[in-house]
């Protein structure tokens, strides 16, 4: 019965995994509450900086801030690409990377130069492999992004867009839909359009008090401004913590209903040759005996 052991050996294997990816699935239903919690709790502060800025920006429309400059044709592109630390999740990152990767091809056509900041561990190793120019990089984000720890990367994308050394600056990442639905993006966050700081007739309302500014408009515009985009650049990564939960939860279970089928497959094998075997010990004993008997 060798063959039945190393059956019931390879069957012990995956009972094992099953137990280990069922662990992950309920861990990774767990931590998707509290990402999901997290992603819309960031969402109040960016909209109430971007109904500020917006009605600062209407009060001084002599004033441009260079956050919203425009060029025909940019030579150099900057990339923030948003990926996860840990794998095990599924397509998620090769979704977005794929995505990150066609429009690299269609900035590089154009004859732009590119520079990327790397947001995790699988994206920054993915940028290292293909080349890319990587001037910053954060990773190891844990559970809970921290704003601190994303701020420097950012920095570095916002002074080269200031100072002109970039035309625009995209950003990647994987927006959740749902549990089931995560989307891969790829949006342009500089120049800031004027779409995003426009205001609805509730808000201009809402907002339609003067300031006294300290120490002038321009200062204080510039740095809400820059507030406002590292909210969009923190609300893109707990999106994709949510995603990430999300699509693990579902590549665990799938993982683990599939190791389900796979010990019911291998115990119909394993009992199909523990019956040949007893069949054919049966047949060598009716033989024997009907060999002594004539």
């Amino acid at each position: 019965m060798a063959v039945g052991k190393e059956i019931r050996g390879k069957i012990k294997s995956v009972e094992n995994t099953k137990k280990i990816t069922k662990a992950m699935e309920m861990v990774a239903a767990s931590k998707m509450r509290k990402a999901q919690e997290r992603m819309r709790a960031a969402r109040p502060y960016a909209d109430k900086i971007r109904n500020i800025t917006a009605h600062l920006s209407e009060a001084n429309p002599e004033y441009k801030s260079a956050y919203l400059r425009s060029t025909d044709k940019p030579k150099a592109v900057g990339f923030i690409v948003v990926t996860t630390d840990k794998g095990l999740c599924g397509g998620l990152n090769t979704n977005v990377l794929r995505a990150v990767t066609n429009k690299m091809k269609e900035v590089q056509s154009a004859g732009c130069t590119i520079h990327t900041v790397a947001i995790g561990n699988k994206g920054f190793g993915f940028l290292n492999r293909i080349g890319a120019t990587v001037v910053s990089h954060a990773t190891q984000l844990g559970d809970a992004p921290q704003l601190e720890k994303l701020i420097g990367p950012v920095k570095v994308m916002l002074d080269a867009f200031v100072e002109g050394k970039l035309d625009a600056v995209y950003l990647c990442y994987t927006k959740f839909i749902n549990t089931m639905k995560q989307e891969p993006l790829v949006e342009p966050l500089l120049p800031l359009a004027a779409s995003r700081l426009e205001q609805s007739a509730a808000e201009k309302k809402q907002y339609g008090w003067d300031y006294i500014y300290e120490p002038d408009a321009p200062t204080v515009i510039d740095d809400l401004l820059t507030r406002y985009i590292e909210a969009l650049v923190y609300q893109a990564v707990a999106e994709n913590m949510a995603s990430e939960q999300s699509a693990r939860m579902v590549a665990m279970k799938a993982a683990t209903d599939n190791a389900g089928t796979l010990i019911g497959e291998l115990k119909l094998i394993y009992n199909k040759t523990r019956q040949a075997a007893i069949t054919k010990e049966l047949s060598e004993i009716v033989s024997g005996a009907a060999a002594i008997s004539g």
